[in-house]
């Protein structure tokens, strides 16, 4: 039936953005790293009544485009953030998107000198956050995921571990082995391996792309082929290997000249 000119047709509403597009970002440091680096993406914010000053920066920036917030209690927090360990605050954004790895782009990233991480189906949201806190912390800007069902991806777990460091690095989806012949045009590919590697040994002349594989299978036979050199943190041989975050926070150390 047409409208009639009395009563105009209107604009349909936007639709809501639904629950599951979106992720919970717990914690002071992560939220506040929202905050910084992409302000746009948070929708809403939740709170305890002791984070009410440290909230209030973050309040304002959302009332200026007509988002809401909330101050609540520990219990309703919990509901909203989904866990416990929410540290007392909660943002509920929007992910961040998640580029196809460019071979062209990469050839250029290289020309910072600065090492790159190449994950190949690590497969604990945990594990992700943690290494993506400890290439923040020591420069490491970029970070290559597999294009692989065993690969977690950003959540909200990984956000909480990750305690704002997923804030400052870019994160990039690749099919492999293929992306790890583009790379090694670049890069001196680096495999972590539980045994049987040696030292990292000194830079090169190509800056480092350092891959380290799953946690239960390690990396794909196809592509620990094209790396051209092994690595393997010593130890006492009481266990077999390190957790691979652990591994990555040491291996990204020395990456970095330490």
């Amino acid at each position: 039936m047409m409208a009639s000119a009395s009563h105009p047709r209107q604009k349909p509403a936007q639709p809501r953005r639904h629950q599951r597009d979106l992720v919970r970002i717990c914690g002071l440091a992560a939220v506040a790293a929202l905050f910084e680096r992409d302000p746009g993406r948070a929708e809403r914010l939740f709170y305890e009544p002791r984070l009410r000053a440290a909230a209030a920066p973050f309040c304002r920036r959302l009332a200026a485009q007509h988002k809401p917030y909330r101050e609540v209690d520990g219990a309703t927090l919990a509901r909203i953030a989904g866990t416990l360990t929410h540290g007392g605050i909660a943002a509920i954004a929007r992910p961040r998107r998640l580029p196809t790895f460019d071979p062209a782009a990469a050839a250029l990233w290289a020309g910072d000198g600065k090492p790159i991480l190449v994950l190949d189906g690590i497969g604990n949201p945990l594990n992700l956050g943690a290494i993506a806190r400890s290439a923040a912390f020591f420069g490491i800007e970029r970070i290559v995921l597999a294009e692989r069902p065993e690969q977690a991806l950003p959540s909200d777990a990984s956000y909480r571990v990750a305690e704002g460091g997923l804030e400052y690095v870019s994160l990039y989806r690749a099919v492999l082995p293929q992306a790890a012949i583009a790379l090694g045009k670049s890069y001196h590919l680096v495999a972590a391996v539980p045994e049987g590697g040696g030292p990292l040994g000194p830079r090169r002349h190509k800056p480092f792309a350092l891959v380290l594989g799953n946690e239960q299978s390690g990396i794909d036979p196809a592509i620990l082929a094209q790396c051209r050199a092994r690595v393997t943190i010593p130890g006492t041989g009481r266990m077999q290997s390190l957790n691979v975050a652990a591994a990555a926070a040491i291996l990204t150390y020395l990456l970095m000249g330490g």
